[in-house]
């Protein structure tokens, strides 16, 4: 029996949405390879309660230990004794920078393998087997493990699905190594434009460099606003290194990758790069003058056209039906 390991990202009372379906995708997977999925919780003042609330999504068992929130080595440090000590095999990490580090930390920890910006995880004669695009998405690669694995996943790669299930939930002592004492947490720092969440949003308007100058994000705002609830505006790499629009909303291979509904993309050419981080989108609505822009291969509707145009319109329409 093998078992399946964690890491929950815990801010200010809420786990990471990534977290979350990292957990529910461990437990399906440790249901077919007749082990448990156990999560594991760092930071300060976790209550009970938030711990015991991953049971809801899969996880059997919960440890929760007090270090800094935010630092990678007191997580590795918390996960390297569990694997000491427990009978784990895997380690699933939800998308997103910490857990690449920490994933990384924990197999340079372990001398485990690693695979990050999984895309699937499948099972193979009662072993996991892990999938990630390669060459621009044109290609899988898929990775084994000759001992322990540490699978590392692609943002909203995994759904977060509530089983109804509970949790144990365990208090972890442990002792932090010298060196993951070293890095203090001084500031928590928010970049403009952070606090909206593009990796969770239903519908996302996306701005390239067709709009022209960064005041034509307004128009992208406008719409969004005209959508209301869970919508963002998002942009490319282009735009946001030209400083048009906040690097926290820029999606692609350098960027945040995305599953939203609906995404409309605006004056956006479509390359490859861009096209990596929200191919995975429901329905894609491009809106751009050139026939010929790359992003009408891969769209579900179309529109050639002037979007200075085409964007208030849309934005008169969105409010009329909405009532």
């Amino acid at each position: 029996m093998a078992n399946i390991l964690v890491y929950a990202l815990h801010y200010e009372g809420a786990i990471n949405k990534n977290s979350l379906g990292a957990v529910s995708e461990a437990a399906r997977l440790a249901g077919e390879i007749g082990g448990e999925a156990h999560a594991v919780v760092v930071g300060e003042g976790i209550s009970d309660d938030v711990a015991a609330g991953l049971g809801a999504f899969g996880a059997t068992k919960v440890f929760k230990a007090e270090a800094p929130e935010g630092l990678s080595q007191p997580v590795v440090d918390v996960m390297g004794k569990l694997f000491e000590t427990g009978d784990y095999q895997y380690a699933i990490f939800g998308g997103g920078l910490l857990g690449f580090e920490v994933g990384a930390g924990l197999a340079a920890r372990l001398n485990a393998g690693v695979t990050m910006e999984v895309t699937a995880v499948n099972v193979d004669g009662g072993q996991l087997v892990a999938e990630r695009p390669i060459l621009g998405d044109s290609s899988i690669s898929t990775s084994r493990y000759k001992d322990r694995g540490i699978i590392i996943g692609r943002l909203n790669a995994f759904e977060a699905r509530e089983s109804g299930g509970s949790a144990t939930v365990e208090t972890l002592d442990v002792q932090l190594s010298s060196h993951a004492q070293q890095a203090t947490m001084v500031q928590r720092g928010e970049q403009r434009g952070a606090d909206v969440d593009i990796e969770g949003a239903d519908v996302l308007v996306a701005g390239g460099r067709g709009l022209g100058k960064a005041e034509g994000f307004q128009l992208c705002e406008d719409l969004a606003g005209a959508f209301g609830g869970n919508s963002a505006v998002a942009a490319t790499r282009a735009v946001v290194d030209a400083g048009w629009y906040p690097y926290a909303a820029q999606i692609g291979q350098t960027g945040k990758t995305v599953a939203p509904k609906l995404y409309l993309a605006a004056g956006i050419s479509g390359a490859i790069q861009h096209k990596v981080g929200m191919q995975s989108s429901e329905n894609i609505v491009a809106i751009n003058k050139d026939a010929n822009a790359p992003i009408f291969e891969f769209s579900d509707l179309g529109i050639v056209g002037d979007l200075n145009k085409i964007l208030p319109k849309l934005t008169e329409a969105v409010k009329a039906r909405k009532g």
